[in-house]
């Protein structure tokens, strides 16, 4: 049979179960997209800049059971979604990144967008293909996929020549997709090892990141029979439920909270699942496990890596933590955490109540703010946060309770997640309430593609914490420096915004419009509106997070470079008194 290399993609495609496509059109995949249109399971959308598709593509495959698939023009369209590509492969969140190829089948040279796509994909994905025959597009987009999902997600790139999307070839057959994504098998001796460990421990405890939310269940049990608490790590906050007595918050080190820094102090045992205590998650490599660690992960690189590991176990954590719970629960006697359960809620309380009482003058407190959101939206809404200074107060003043998802930028640490990542949560997650947290700085970065909300008519409210700082970069340089450069973001008026947009406006100005302005946000997004929420936020209290990475990292500087910063810190703060 004769067949176009866009039709034998959308067949694919289509067997896999994607069912959205982002990007922008463009002459080397215009057929593809003709051939997408004719689709009755996906719908190709079209976004603002390819950065915000890539954004999107991530979010659909944290909160679906579909993978984010990217479709974009070679060169600069690959290149403006390189970001998002990136975000997506230190996080270890599956996506399909394909692009159009200059044709296959000329002599000349200096084609329009020539450039080597696989040299720049090759750093940010799993594995890179390009398709040279008819023969080949099926297989090729099945094998992409496998490969993107099997062991520690990521995203996989396929380049497709233009002239193959748009003649016809014969194609020898055009096979069905069978599912085959074997998983390592669970060592047992090592999971006695590990109940064997923790169940010696005295003060036992547990840090979960996203690989393990597949096993909150299981997690659950073990924390309640070992009475340990459990911390997660950013990307992990909905993995355990932010109400449960022995959920102390992110990380368990000095830029943790209060409640889990006590809780911890004396840990001398930990179990940790689907993590890679990362720089973000540890609060700058603060956070120190015990020698007594049983670590669970997909990735074999991850187990030892950063911290001598007692037990490692390369596995799936669907594989390996229930298999150690059921072993723990019939060998071993359960503990009593009563003591520990009334302590950490001391902690949690107290600490609201110190962010509550924070003098925010005119603007609206983060504690205050963070508590209304909470009480109006559904347990299982979707929250959205961007990088910034904003991401860790709403790690620690946002509960994200059972049945809720919680998305954010985490190793890549890229600006702009936000506002798209919202949009492709909502295209998947119709049904649940979604919302953006971001800061006025990342909202610049991909604010239009609140037009694509919009043009879908995808009811989402974004809150745009405005302060006009880059406030978490802000924040590092004050103390150290004493003065800020660079960071004092242009003005923008939200409401002129949302207007020329065609979204609703809300403002909030200060603490005694919060319940008005949520209740109006939510009731508008609930109509199937799109929100945008200007939050005149206040920053003059620092997070834990900020406060103990800071005071990790001057700890980290030999005393020569420690007493340079010290000093100089201190001579710009005096000087500057006498102007």
């Amino acid at each position: 049979m004769k067949r176009t290399a866009a039709w034998l993609v959308r067949h694919a495609l289509e067997q896999i179960g994607v069912r959205y496509t982002f990007g922008i059109p463009g002459v080397h995949n215009i057929e593809l997209y003709d051939e997408l249109a004719a689709s009755e399971t996906i719908q190709p959308l079209l976004v603002s800049h390819e950065g915000g598709a890539a954004f999107m593509a991530d979010a659909v495959s944290r909160v679906s059971d579909t993978i984010g698939v990217l479709a974009v023009v070679p060169a600069a369209g690959l290149t403006h979604a390189m970001s998002g590509i990136g975000e997506a492969f230190l996080d270890g969140i599956p996506m399909l990144v394909i692009s159009g190829g200059v044709r296959n089948d000329m002599e000349q040279g200096f084609q329009l967008h020539d450039v080597d796509q696989q040299a720049l994909m090759r750093p940010l994905t799993k594995a890179v293909y390009r398709i040279e025959s008819y023969d080949e597009v099926v297989p090729t987009v099945y094998s992409a996929y496998l490969k993107a999902i099997e062991g520690e997600p990521g995203p996989v790139y396929i380049e497709l020549p233009a002239n193959l999307q748009l003649l016809t070839g014969e194609v020898s057959a055009v096979p069905d997709f069978e599912f085959q994504c074997p998983r390592p098998p669970v060592d047992p001796e090592l999971i006695a090892a590990a109940a064997e460990l923790l169940s010696g421990a005295e003060k036992p405890g547990i840090f979960v990141g996203w690989g393990a939310r597949f096993v909150t269940e299981d997690i659950r049990r073990i924390a309640e029979h070992l009475g340990a608490p459990v911390a997660t790590t950013l990307q992990g906050l909905e993995v355990f439920p932010a109400d449960h007595p022995l959920h102390t918050g992110m990380g368990f080190g000095p830029a943790s909270v209060p409640a889990a820094q006590n809780a911890f102090r004396d840990c001398d045992a930990m179990l940790a699942v689907g993590t890679r205590f990362a720089e973000i998650c540890t609060g700058s490599y603060g956070a120190v496990p015990p020698e007594k660690l049983v670590h669970i992960d997909i990735n074999p690189g991850a187990l030892g890596r950063n911290h001598p590991t007692a037990v490692p176990v390369h596995a799936d954590s669907r594989d390996a933590v229930p298999a150690l719970a059921e072993l723990l629960l019939k060998s071993t006697v359960a503990k009593d955490s009563s003591v520990l359960q009334s302590s950490i809620a001391k902690d949690k309380a107290a600490y609201l109540e110190e962010w509550l009482g924070h003098d925010s003058g005119e603007r609206v407190n983060p504690g205050r703010f963070f508590q209304v959101l909470r009480n109006r939206l559904d347990r299982d809404a979707v929250i959205v946060a961007d990088d910034g200074n904003h991401t860790f107060l709403a790690a620690e003043l946002m509960p994200i309770t059972k049945g809720g998802r919680y998305l954010s930028p985490t190793d890549f640490n890229c600006m702009g997640y936000c506002v798209p990542g919202t949009i492709g949560a909502k295209l998947v997650q119709p049904d649940r309430q979604v919302v953006g947290i971001v800061g006025d700085g990342a909202f610049l970065m991909t604010g239009l593609e609140t037009v694509t909300a919009v043009k879908n008519s995808l009811g989402i409210a974004w809150f745009i914490f405005n302060d006009g700082e880059l406030s978490q970069i802000a924040q590092a340089q004050e103390l150290p420096y004493q003065r800020k450069t660079c960071t004092t973001v242009g003005a923008l008026d939200y409401e002129m915004l949302a207007a020329a947009t065609g979204c609703e406006f809300v403002s909030m100005d200060n603490n005694d419009v919060i319940e008005a302005a949520i209740d109006r946000a939510i009731g508008l997004m609930d109509a199937g509106r799109p929100v945008i929420v200007d939050v005149r936020i206040d920053y003059s209290r620092k997070t834990q997070f900020t406060n103990g990475a800071v005071k990790t990292n001057l700890k980290r500087f030999d005393t020569r470079n420690k007493l340079r910063i010290v000093g100089r810190a201190l001579w710009r703060k005096f000087s500057s008194r006498g102007k």
